[in-house]
Parts: structure tokens; C-alpha cells; sequence
């Protein structure tokens, strides 16, 4: 059975899956819609929606291509328009770990909105993957610009980084 016959539910580690999830279909869906899904963009209005995807970089990946590497600064995140995209480690014994899926409508690298410390694990496409990357020098124009849409979207970002964080503290305390 191959990797893509897997359910797509099927959490490798809840902090790493994107607790929002709200669709799991691998249908065709326009920008505007895999933005609208995204958990950070889900308070703006249409006109500030609008405004966003005018920010928004189209990215197309090869099977096997890495979208971001571990060590790397962070400069954008990723939302899986289309693809399937694994976040993997490599172990003590130089082996690879996937810690999570990334499907369609799924984002990954938010944390590089915040700030550029290097990438704590790899993105790489397992098949053509389309992505939307949102890069950070963006989100900040938009707080000099057109201050409540980035408020709206930081707030967003706090929320969720909030909440892996609690799953991560979850999933010690349980190993302990």
C-alpha cells in the first residue's frame, strides 16, 4: 500500500497536522478557495481577501523537490493547493522521519511569518505539488499598509500556534 492510499485522517504527530482540517477531498479548487480554507485568512472579508491574493506567490513542485529544507531560514509558509507534500527529519541514525502529511488545503511553515530562525524540519513534494506561499516581508508591508487585515491574521496565527503548542504539551505529559 503506498503512501497516498493511506486515509488521509490519519494524524502522523497532532502537532505537526493542521487541527483545522475542515475537507480532506483532493478536488481541482481555485486560489481564492484554498485561501478561504486556510485557518489564518478564515476572519477577513471578501474585499480584504482580495487584497491578500494579490500577495500570494502560485509555486509548482516536483516529486521530490523540497519546498523548504531543515536548517534553512524561514521566509514564507505554504498552503497545499494541490499535491501531497510530507514533513520529514532525519534521525540520529541518518534515517528519515515523516512527521506529518500535508495535503490539499493544508499549510505548513507558518512560523516563518514571525521571524527567519531556520526551519526545524523538511517540506518535500511526494508527487507535482501546487502551493500558495505567503512570505513574511509581505505580512509586514500589509502592517504598514493595511494594518487590520495583518492584525487579523497575526491574531489567527497566535490561535494556532497556541493550540499546537497545548497539543505538543499534551503529547509529553502523556509519554511522561
Amino acid at each position: 500500500m503506498s503512501d497516498r492510499d493511506a486515509s488521509p485522517l490519519k494524524a502522523v504527530d497532532p502537532v505537526w497536522t493542521n487541527i483545522f482540517r475542515r475537507f480532506v477531498s483532493r478536488r481541482r479548487i481555485n486560489n481564492e478557495e484554498v485561501l478561504r480554507q486556510c485557518p489564518l485568512f478564515h476572519n477577513l472579508t471578501r474585499r480584504e481577501m482580495k487584497k491578500l491574493s494579490s500577495l500570494i506567490y502560485e509555486r509548482t513542485y516536483r516529486e521530490g523537490e523540497y519546498l523548504f529544507e531543515k536548517g534553512q531560514p524561514g521566509t514564507a509558509m505554504f498552503i497545499i493547493k494541490s499535491g501531497l507534500v510530507k514533513i520529514i527529519v532525519k534521525g540520529p541514525d541518518g534515517e528519515e522521519k515523516v512527521l506529518a502529511d500535508i495535503l490539499p488545503e493544508d499549510f505548513v511553515g507558518e512560523l516563518a511569518l514571525l521571524d527567519d530562525s531556520p526551519r526545524s524540519a523538511s517540506a518535500r513534494a511526494v508527487e507535482k505539488t501546487e502551493a500558495l506561499a505567503f512570505f513574511r516581508e509581505d505580512l509586514m508591508e500589509l502592517l504598514d499598509t493595511y494594518p487590520v487585515i495583518a492584525s487579523k491574521i497575526a491574531m489567527a496565527l497566535a490561535t494556532i500556534i497556541g493550540q499546537r503548542l497545548k497539543a505538543a504539551n499534551e503529547q509529553l505529559a502523556a509519554r511522561s
